[in-house]
């Protein structure tokens, strides 16, 4: 019986129609396998438990003994235009912001570390310092082209450049964004960090030491208002420089989090990239500003602090996860390695993620809205 079915089987095989049947029968069964497979997959993803809230720390500050998230720049529009918090009620997920104030790098890595937070608005050092020690996060919306950093000299200073500060005590803080913005603009003025005395501090004791005569130069940010207030000059800014003189704060995403739950992190990212748009309109600009004064910034220093003819008002709010945001991190990553901050060199690649800006993009309609940037663009075009 056995011996008689084996031949039969021979000669079906050996029958073209029959033959071609059977190897589109087994292809079938094969696609149905893998259909149901992945249906199988999705369906054990789509059961996932999803969290109770969704947690996004941002600069903080005290009203009146009660600790708030600061209300400026995209978190404001995010905040007050509600979608965010609309879409995640309706998966019965909560939003809820987390207020840091004092060291903002290291306590958002610390709440980071420790299952705190789930994204964060913060600065490009931290956080190539956070993925070195082992935690991942990601940039999920890059924060337009970059902000400003300054050279000040006392008021009665004759110093005119950097050159002119050449064994000189300057400050700044080390470790920190302003920390390479220091060294990119010395390197490009042709000297050498040896060429001067550094001193580590603080932005706040930095502006203290400028004022008290202890230092002779101060690089920080935000020194608009030390110069309004009669502390200091500023003698050199990034503003009107190449990009890459800038420094970069983020919305950065923990990477586990954007594994287990890319529905709720696409609704974070559309909401930031929504908050950019409106941002970018001119028809908004004012209002932008009036959202910048509320922590306390005089409003002229909102103005000057926006009013780089270079950079467009659409391009500063440009989210484009381009090259001159990978270059960016290129940049602070050889940094960090070369001055030993961290051990583990990271590739840059793998700390932009770039899915979910993009198809935020494509929601909204806004592909054509923003155009990438490259290395060699000038902001004036």
């Amino acid at each position: 019986m056995a011996r008689r079915l084996q031949i039969k089987a021979t000669k079906i095989m050996k029958h073209p129609t029959l033959r071609w049947l059977l190897r589109a029968a087994v292809i079938a069964m094969g696609a149905v396998l893998a259909v149901t497979g992945f249906s199988e997959t999705a369906r054990a993803q789509s059961q996932t438990p999803l969290p109770a809230a969704v947690r996004i720390a941002a600069g903080g500050f005290n009203d009146a003994g009660k600790i708030s998230v600061r209300g400026s720049g995209l978190v404001a529009r995010v905040i007050e235009e509600g979608w965010l918090e609309r879409e995640l009620a309706r998966r019965g997920v909560k939003l809820e912001w987390f207020p840091i104030i004092g060291d903002t790098g290291t306590l958002t890595n610390e709440a980071f570390a420790t299952g705190r937070i789930d994204f964060a608005n913060y600065g490009d050092f931290p956080s190539v310092t956070l993925n070195a020690a082992g935690f991942r996060t990601q940039v999920i919306v890059p924060s337009g082209r970059g902000s400003d950093m300054f050279l000040m000299v006392p008021v009665g200073s004759t110093a005119r450049s950097i050159q002119d500060l050449k064994g000189k005590r300057i400050s700044v803080h080390r470790g920190r964004p302003w920390d390479l913005g220091l060294q990119k603009l010395i390197e490009a003025s042709g000297l050498e960090e040896k060429d001067f005395k550094i001193i580590n501090l603080n932005p706040t004791a930095g502006a203290a030491a400028l004022a008290a005569g202890k230092v002779d130069a101060h690089f920080a940010i935000q020194a608009y208002q030390l110069e309004e207030k009669g502390i200091g000059k500023i003698i050199w800014s990034t503003e009107g420089k190449p990009l890459h003189f800038k420094m970069r704060a983020e919305l950065w995403g923990s990477s586990e989090f954007a594994r287990k739950y890319p529905e709720l992190t696409q609704l974070v990212a559309t909401a930031y990239v929504r908050a950019a748009h409106w941002a970018s309109q001119d028809a908004n600009r004012e209002t932008v500003i009036k959202i910048g004064s509320r922590n306390g910034t005089p409003e002229s220093v909102v103005r000057r602090q926006y009013a780089d003819p270079s950079l467009s008002w659409r391009d500063r709010w440009n989210p484009l996860p381009d090259e001159v945001v990978l270059a960016h991190y290129r940049d602070v990553v050889k940094f960090a390695v070369d001055r030993k901050l961290i051990r583990n060199p990271l590739r840059p690649e793998d700390l932009v993620d770039a899915r979910f800006v993009n198809a935020a993009l494509k929601e909204l309609g806004l592909q054509n809205y923003w155009k990438p940037w490259h290395l060699d663009h000038q902001a004036s075009q």
